[in-house]
């Protein structure tokens, strides 16, 4: 294992996690992470060995049967499992928000009944704002969620939810506006609601269709899919938090940690970008030595490390800022931000350095490069971001008077 992306002030029982989740990225998945990307085919054995190892429940508190970690923790086991094949990121990050927004917005009620068998691997999340015409302004959401009697009806349609076909709990934003009069902030009319449904494609329930997979240039394996409801009745009961109008601040908190989680796997798919492109240049040989000895090839090593070490740095700060109950949206966006752009520049040079044979097929790398570009629009594209960072900056550095 070499120095890069090394963590300091971990306990040992964070130090034994992490050792763990390495030593089966590097046996069970990096093996065969390419031939089941090549085949878009669901890692069903990875998976199941994931649930054996606890790291559905790594953030679900110990009284539901997880194990209780921190923010850092989940992010520095995300970063290893990208490194090996970052669709198997996204699989445990939606979860992951689910059951963080439950933890955080949940009733007692919806926290026992849901948390143990998330913990378990058993119920899987998945959750959903994205629309096909709104990308990134949230507050244009039209998918609606009318009260009758002890149920509302939803009917809409959603996009780009990750595990859409293999979740059964589905956490749906939707526009309420029961007792919010006209004129009332957007934001401010939006719900939560818990959607239970039996995993597959069709009809997964009455009124809620999960029309099939969405063909990705990367990303494969992992299932994305759209949602389309037609009226789809949910008991009152399955409101996140018991009551309507907070869902946008529920959603939010939930893209916070999972802006960390991007910065993460942003993390781990440059360091193994970078491992490839430094074991390549010590292979390849041209002009009588091998290229690393080139000094334009040590040049690239060098900026790519640079890059894998601060982006780390970066998420590490966001997360811990997180775990001290402080307001971490500055540092998640800057580090989501940098991650990504980071990890796009670090595969470009990985693939530069394969040559032609980083083009073909039978190269990890080749994967990588179709990767990385998911991170740039996951959870925010750089723009947002910046937007994010500028006016927490100014709110900082207000002027007085």
């Amino acid at each position: 294992m070499g120095r890069l992306a090394q963590t300091d002030g971990l306990t040992d029982i964070q130090q034994e996690i992490l050792h763990t989740v390495r030593d089966f990225v590097d046996k069970e998945i990096i093996p065969v992470a390419t031939e089941l990307e090549h085949r878009d085919e669901y890692p069903t054995q990875i998976v199941e060995g994931l649930k054996e190892l606890g790291v559905f429940g790594l953030m679900i508190p110990e009284e539901y049967g997880g194990l209780g970690e921190s923010l850092l923790t989940y992010a520095l086991c995300v970063e290893e499992i990208a490194r090996g094949w970052m669709s198997v990121s996204g699989i445990i990050n939606t979860h992951f928000i689910v059951a963080y927004m439950l933890k955080q917005h949940g009733t007692q009620e919806q926290k026992d009944h849901f948390l143990p068998k998330m913990a378990l691997g058993d119920i899987r999340g998945a959750f959903s704002m994205s629309e096909p015409g709104l990308g990134s302004d949230v507050s244009a959401i039209t998918t609606k969620g009318v009260r009758d009697g002890d149920e509302y009806v939803l009917t809409g349609q959603k996009m780009w939810l990750t595990n859409g076909g293999t979740s059964s709990l589905v956490a749906v934003l939707c526009r309420t506006d029961e007792g919010h009069p006209e004129g009332t902030a957007p934001h401010r009319s939006m719900t939560t609601f818990l959607i239970e449904k039996e995993p597959g494609f069709g009809e997964v329930r009455p009124g809620l269709t999960v029309p099939g997979k969405i063909e990705k240039m990367g990303y494969k394996g992992v299932d994305t899919t759209e949602l389309i409801l037609d009226g789809v009745r949910v008991p009152a009961d399955r409101v996140l938090g018991g009551a309507t109008g907070r869902g946008f601040y529920q959603m939010m908190d939930g893209v916070e940690v999972g802006r960390v989680n991007v910065a993460a796997r942003g993390c781990g798919v440059a360091r193994r970008a970078f491992e490839l492109g430094v074991a390549y240049a010590q292979q390849r040989s041209t002009f009588g030595k091998p290229i690393a000895q080139h000094q334009a090839i040590q040049f690239k090593l060098a900026e790519m490390a640079t890059k894998v070490e601060a982006a780390h740095a970066m998420m590490v700060n966001a997360a811990r800022k997180k775990d001290s109950g402080q307001r971490n949206d500055l540092e998640a966006g800057m580090a989501k931000y940098l991650a990504s752009e980071y990890c796009k520049e670090v595969v470009e040079d990985a693939f530069r350095i394969h040559g032609g044979y980083g083009f073909s097929k039978e190269y990890e790398i080749e994967r990588l490069y179709r990767e990385a570009p998911m991170l740039l629009i996951g959870e925010g594209t750089a723009e947002i971001q910046k937007m994010i960072i500028g006016r927490r900056l100014l709110e900082e550095y207000r002027i007085q008077g």
